[in-house]
């Protein structure tokens, strides 16, 4: 890269050498393991307060208008792009579109429930739709904009997406589950398992409190009907390659990205952001820095 370059920072950052590349899992890449204390692959830290070292979040950091970030987190993309779009893509896209798409694997034809449209849930409804799933039935309180990503319904409840599913299936249950809430919970872990069918796949995506033990499942159940729950990090993408295909498919008018941005926010309005976003009334804000 050179300088005046537009890079999109990835949260996954990754060197295309490591033994998870070999298999295809560039987002487990081992220079990530760092990414919860905040330092660079190489241990040092460079946001400070004082003589105190400060984590960056997910090694990149946010809401200031300059940083230090490693190469690795960086992801060269055309000049031409508008960065305000393609910001979008360093996270949320990938993530919910991978879950359909890699973690979920689906295929034409599938039925698809998903838990939680935020800025991740309603990209795995892009997502399912791209890899050709029949019904795809997002638990939303966004449902317009869910159905505008391609959802072909939209319930308010658990339990109305369990009767939904049931019938649209005849009896049979979804082929493919995927959590997306904000917080992941026991009650919405079932509701994932129970909703599939036997053979059935339920991807989650979310996080938990990692204090807390928040899968409590029948292994009867799951071993009478072969079913499989499986966790997921970036909708296991691959943030050299798939940063570069989603703002590709953008631009083929293949998936949506413009209508993701609910609002933009100036930096000094970062807490009306959270407070939007806490209120359930943004899929995506963006921040503008101000040079």
């Amino acid at each position: 890269m050179k300088p005046g370059d537009h890079v999109v920072c990835s949260f996954i950052p990754s060197c295309g050498f490591c033994r998870w590349c070999s298999t295809g899992q560039q987002n487990l890449c081992d220079l990530g393991a760092t990414i919860l204390e905040g330092c660079m692959p190489d241990g040092t830290f460079r946001f400070h307060s004082g003589d105190n070292d400060l984590g960056a979040m997910c090694m990149i950091g946010t809401f200031s208008q300059w940083g230090t970030i490693s190469e690795t987190s960086c992801v060269k993309v055309d000049d031409d792009l508008n960065l305000e779009t393609a910001v979008l893509v360093g996270c949320g896209v990938p993530t919910g579109w991978g879950s359909a798409v890699y973690a979920a694997e689906v295929t034409p034809g599938d039925t698809v429930a998903i838990y939680g449209i935020g800025g991740i849930g309603i990209n795995a409804v892009q997502g399912a739709r791209c890899a050709g799933a029949k019904n795809i039935d997002p638990l939303a309180n966004k449902r317009e904009m869910a159905e505008q990503m391609g959802a072909t319904h939209a319930v308010g409840s658990a339990a109305e997406a369990q009767e939904l599913v049931m019938q649209l299936t005849r009896g049979v249950g979804a082929d493919k589950s995927i959590v997306t809430v904000d917080i992941v919970n026991e009650e919405v872990v079932q509701a994932g398992f129970d909703v599939i069918r036997k053979g059935g796949t339920e991807v989650i995506t979310g996080l938990a409190d990692p204090m807390k033990q928040t899968i409590h499942l029948s292994g009867a159940l799951m071993t009478l009907f072969q079913k499989t729950v499986k966790g997921t990090l970036f909708g296991a993408s691959n943030p050299m390659r798939d940063i570069t295909k989603m703002l590709d498919l953008y631009q083929a008018g293949q998936i949506k990205l413009d209508e993701l941005v609910t609002k933009q926010y100036k930096l000094d309005e970062i807490n009306q952001g959270y407070d939007d976003l806490l209120a359930g009334k943004n899929i995506r804000g963006v921040i503008i820095h101000e040079h």
